[in-house]
């Protein structure tokens, strides 16, 4: 397999951020559902374990993973999502998605400012 570049590496962060953005609405909606359990993103560590491999990484180990982490109070129905604890996952999540845009940003401008020395 062709090695991973940082573009890919960014492109990978994103599709997680994107996932995790999908995970807190859907906890959103499920906010007052019986017997729901908040649902997570399983990401930077599938992330740090890949590069402290020392081998190539494969982006397939980069796939992000929903999960249900059960480290919540329950309610008395059963459901433990909270809503201010999902509204900061979202800031966090914003501001990490909005990162690596950025960095994405500066990559291509870096290779079309290569491109384009004369």
């Amino acid at each position: 397999m062709a090695k991973t570049g940082i573009v890919e590496l960014i492109e990978a962060g994103l599709r997680a951020e994107g996932l995790r953005q999908r995970t807190i609405a859907n906890n959103t909606a499920n906010l007052q559902t019986p017997g729901y359990r908040r649902l997570d993103v399983k990401f930077e560590q599938l992330l740090s374990k890949a590069i402290e491999s020392g081998g190539e990484l494969e982006l397939e180990e980069l796939e992000p993973e929903v999960f249900e982490p059960k480290n919540t109070a329950v309610n008395s129905s059963g459901n433990d999502v909270n809503l201010e604890g999902e509204v900061g996952a979202l800031i966090k999540n914003s501001i990490r998605q909005k990162a690596f845009v950025r960095l994405l940003s500066k990559k291509y401008s870096q290779i079309d400012q290569a491109i384009n020395i004369r």
